[in-house]
């Protein structure tokens, strides 16, 4: 497998009024280009900490973490990401929102035309064309992601980078923002990394699925392949034993090998 994001032998532990709080220790995983990747395991086993570590906004306190072949040592336009809460600035338009994105990263690069066709592409790549000039107060929460989506994937980024996109959704909206995900990685054939709390989810989407251990000192401690032919289809997979076999798989990980932690 290529290693275009590499982490090795990673820990980070952060400094309370309780002392110190090791978090992750020991962490090592490959992800290779154009692969979806899942982080998944109960709360407080680091997997956020992790996405962090890759988008730059942590330093690590132990090892070192690459991407496409140079260090990680800050933020990065390379690196995309979306988070679980929109965060869109609510007197920009979803344009305004995505275009500012595009102009950070490719200013003095592309002419504004250039910069007006990207965003453009990204509003209509997640079917949003039809509300370019609506402010996030006019649209619903699941087309505020979207616009999320759209501003990560203009700005072109080698891994796109997500924490728990869809978890404050309703169940049929997180459903459809799934299947765009799938449609959106299947044209662009994104590197992209996941934290998920959804088993369901994690199967459906992902290349590899990489279950955390419990922190503190959180680790991998198991990693799933998923070996399902793409495109994928929610409902044909409802009846697919090999489907199933992987869930149950990251079930017993999650309820049996790693006990859920107490309240």
């Amino acid at each position: 497998m290529d290693k275009f994001v590499e982490l090795t032998q990673v820990g980070k532990h952060f400094d309370t009024k309780k002392g110190r709080f090791q978090a992750l220790t020991d962490v090592n995983l490959s992800i290779a280009k154009g692969e979806f990747v899942t982080l998944i395991g109960h709360s407080g086993c680091g997997k956020s900490t992790v996405l962090n570590l890759i988008a730059g906004l942590l330093e690590a306190s132990e090892g070192g973490l690459i991407c496409n072949g140079r260090e990680i040592d800050g933020p990065g336009p390379e690196r995309g990401v979306v988070f679980q809460n929109h965060s869109l600035l609510p007197w920009m338009t979803c344009y305004g929102n995505v275009y500012l994105a595009v102009e950070k990263v490719f200013a003095g690069k592309e002419s504004k035309a250039q910069l007006k066709e990207r965003t453009e592409a990204a509003l209509d790549m997640v079917g949003l064309s039809h509300a370019t000039y609506k402010h996030p107060n006019e649209i619903s929460g699941g087309m505020k992601q979207r616009v999320g989506i759209a501003r990560a994937l203009a700005m072109q980024p080698k891994v796109l980078l997500m924490d728990e996109p869809f978890g404050a959704l309703d169940a049929l909206t997180r459903a459809h923002l799934q299947d765009e995900l799938l449609r959106i990685v299947g044209e662009t054939h994104s590197t992209v990394v996941m934290v998920t709390h959804d088993v369901d989810e994690a199967v459906l989407l992902s290349d590899r699925i990489v279950m955390m251990t419990n922190g503190p000192a959180a680790t991998v401690g198991d990693i799933v392949k998923v070996e399902l032919a793409r495109p994928r289809d929610r409902l044909t997979l409802a009846n697919d034993p090999h489907y199933h076999a992987y869930r149950t798989a990251v079930l017993e990980f999650l309820y049996q090998r790693q006990q859920r932690p107490a309240a």
